[in-house]
């Protein structure tokens, strides 16, 4: 799962980093997201330094007027894993997967660094292994990475907890695609709201590249897996299988090793 991801930034990264200014942005956003900063203010900060860089370097005439969005920010304290999720629970859970889906941009990859924020940092809900557990899931099963987020509710709060969760993390695509498909032309015909967005993909791009590391401190647990991690990653840039065959043969070298041990 480890390679899969990583195969995955590397082709992204060819779109996202498009000049060394970029690539700074993105260093510095992965050493925040490394040192405990917040994912949002991290999205955040580089949105407003990529948008701060071009002002400087171009400045243009103020425009007439300009429009922001606001997306409410929902905060939740840490709480201990319930084994019968209670109402409040559920509730926690599908605010917390709503706030995700909400403010979530770039790859579905990214929502991994989401999800390691807030249910296995700040909630204690979920350990390291299971979202791993939970990626793998989501990329054997018909439909976008954003299935990790059913495995995820599944395992905090059972079968309503995966409804829930997979009703929240899908919602506000659903009303923001709409809403934004015109927006995002404009935004992209202007020179310094194309550097917000430009900006934006770098640092989502480090957050996968953070997440996809502390993910590997725990996947990566001895030769055995770091040589099927090395492996994966060669085969993927060789060859067109699709990636729930790795996961499949993973499983299977798992098994094998776990019965021959």
């Amino acid at each position: 799962m480890i390679a899969i991801i990583a195969h995955a930034l590397v082709g992204m990264s060819r779109a996202a980093v498009r000049n060394i200014r970029y690539g700074l942005l993105a260093v510095a956003a992965l050493a925040a997201y490394l040192a405990g900063v917040n994912e949002l203010l991290v999205l955040a900060s580089g949105a407003a330094l990529a948008a701060g860089v071009h002002l400087a370097r171009h400045r243009p005439r103020p425009p007439a007027a300009h429009g922001l969005l606001a997306v409410p920010v929902f905060t939740a304290g840490g709480q201990p894993l319930f084994p019968d999720p209670t109402a409040g629970q559920l509730i926690q859970l599908f605010a917390t997967m709503l706030k995700i889906g909400s403010v979530l941009y770039g790859s579905g990859y990214v929502l991994l660094a989401f999800l390691r924020g807030d249910f296995v940092d700040r909630l204690g809900w979920i350990t390291e292994q299971q979202l791993i557990d939970a990626v793998s899931i989501g990329q054997v099963t018909p439909g976008p990475v954003f299935t990790t987020a059913t495995f995820v509710g599944y395992l905090v709060a059972g079968p309503p907890g995966a409804f829930l969760a997979t009703v929240a993390i899908f919602l506000p695509s659903f009303v923001f695609v709409g809403l934004l498909t015109r927006l995002t032309d404009k935004l992209r015909s202007t020179a310094w709201t194309a550097a917000i967005l430009d900006g934006v993909n770098a640092t989502a791009l480090a957050l996968m590249a953070g997440v996809s590391y502390q993910l590997a401190r725990t996947a990566i647990i001895d030769p055995l897996t770091a040589a099927t991690a090395v492996i994966t990653l060669i085969l993927l840039w060789r060859t067109r299988i699709n990636n729930a065959w790795y996961i499949a043969a993973g499983a299977v070298i798992g098994l094998a090793h776990t019965l021959l041990a």
